[in-house]
């Protein structure tokens, strides 16, 4: 039950401060003073956010270890999806679609059609192998879509990142970046951060001196300290606790990441590099970083959509943290035990991910997971065949009861024999034009050419 209280409080409002000259501000979670006096809707009357989120996992799956046994609503979590037992009702499977790219084939570059439903541009000018997205990916697409019905944000998108390394021999926006946002032909494209302190700094502004030394840094929290007793003096019982509990969470994220290697905190250079090699990155931490930042942002409405690149098409990367024989490519080629532990390690860390979204309370006294949906997928069904058909599909969370609940194993055509990664149809397209008309009704068609959708799969509605 929500009181009759007069003092009403903007969604958009921020605590600020200054240090050093320069602006500090730090946004609210949601409080009992932003709602209206049924707590279903902001006291300006508009509409709960709901929140979306692209996550590219590169080089595949092994199909017959991925893909469950049984298709409906009683399906069980196979071998690799093992790791989302503790959010299975937030997830829904899909299988056994067809990638219509219809452009010239490079290898991994024609799978990320299942982010946008365009064919790529060829780069023949670059390097490598080498395209260029033509057309929007859905991210950037609901992001309009989200701005055009008056849920702007802050933050109009985050792009994050996870590991830094890629594939050397492969080139173009298609293969470096997860979000391409205008129009085809005119495209701006934006790169994934996979620092967690530079996302910060995306977060909250520079809140210390460029010279300033880590012991001797001022809390951001000393900094916003009379906007926040201002504050509290004007709110309710419950939305000071609140209040108190979300600051003591901006603490503890600030700890954690100060506490990251020193050079770890400061600014990506323009090529995205750190100090950390490979086989040297401590994933498992910069996920739970990320994790974090993202529950952080999207709790306080700093931003509704973001990006996450795991692993780029093809990607380089080597786990410390198991025992990779070379790197999640080169496994991939090998479709050994190796590769199976990496994609099970990966699977582990989007599930983590789905986690921490649950665990964060949201304003309606749901939790994050219940108002978002997170769209995963890769650029290659199994690494060693490099095929593009019957890509592995992951839809976390309902949407805010917009798909069903718990979540169903859609497959549009069963595999031929275990492991089969041709044998495909219907179009995976139609997954972004199904999720896109949840942030836009009116939406009519995802994509261009062979690849584009006019068809939402209604049956992964609620």
């Amino acid at each position: 039950m929500h009181l009759l209280r007069n003092f009403r409080l903007s969604r958009r409002k921020v605590l600020r401060g200054m240090l050093g000259g320069a602006a500090v501000a730090v946004a609210l979670p949601p409080l009992e003073a932003m709602l209206n006096r049924h707590g279903d809707a902001h006291a300006d009357g508009s509409a709960l956010p709901l929140r979306f989120i692209s996550v590219l996992f590169g080089c595949g799956v092994q199909l017959d270890r991925w893909e469950p046994a049984q298709v409906g609503a009683n399906w069980e979590l196979s071998p690799q999806l093992m790791p989302f037992a503790d959010v299975k009702d937030y997830l829904t499977i899909c299988t056994g679609l067809r990638n219509r790219f219809g452009g010239s084939a490079i290898t991994h570059h024609e799978g990320m059609c299942v982010f946008n439903g365009y064919d790529f541009a060829l780069r023949p000018d670059l390097p490598g192998f080498a395209s260029d997205w033509a057309g929007p990916t859905i991210d950037q697409v609901i992001a309009d879509a989200i701005a055009a019905r008056g849920g702007a944000t802050p933050i109009r998108s985050m792009q994050l990142g996870w590991t830094k390394f890629d594939s050397p021999a492969d080139n173009g926006s298609t293969a470096k970046a997860l979000s391409a946002r205008g129009e085809p032909g005119n495209l701006t494209v934006l790169y994934p951060d996979s620092n967690p302190a530079s996302v910060w700094q995306s977060l909250f502004g520079e809140f210390s001196e460029p010279n300033d030394t880590r012991e001797v840094r001022l809390s951001i929290l000393d900094v916003i300290r009379e906007d926040t007793l201002r504050l509290r003096n004007e709110l309710g019982v419950k939305d000071r606790q609140r209040l108190d509990a979300h600051l003591e969470g901006v603490s503890e994220l600030e700890t954690k990441i100060s506490a990251l290697p020193p050079l770890c905190q400061l600014p990506l250079q323009p090529d995205h590099t750190n100090a950390e090699g490979n086989a040297q990155e401590q994933l498992t931490m910069v996920n739970d970083l990320m994790s974090d930042l993202l529950a952080y942002a999207f709790v306080c409405d700093v931003t509704r959509v973001a990006s996450y690149q795991m692993l780029s098409v093809a990607s380089e990367v080597q786990f410390g943290e198991i025992a990779h024989s070379t790197t999640q490519h080169g496994d991939s080629h090998a479709g050994d035990e190796s590769y199976n532990q990496g994609i099970v390690y990966v699977m582990a860390r989007i599930a983590d991910m789905m986690k921490k979204l649950a665990d964060t309370t949201d304003a309606d006294g749901t939790n994050l997971l219940d108002s978002t949906l997170m769209y995963c997928s890769t650029e290659v069904s199994q690494g060693w065949s490099h095929s593009w058909q019957r890509l592995p599909i992951i839809i976390g969370g309902h949407g805010r009861g917009y798909l069903r609940s718990p979540g169903i194993h859609y497959q549009a055509i069963a595999p031929t024999t275990p492991g089969d990664d041709f044998t495909s149809e219907g179009n995976t397209s139609d997954v972004l034009l199904t999720l896109l008309q949840a942030f836009d009704p009116e939406a009519q068609s995802v994509g261009a050419g062979e690849p584009m959708s006019t068809t939402p799969l209604v049956e992964l509605l609620a």
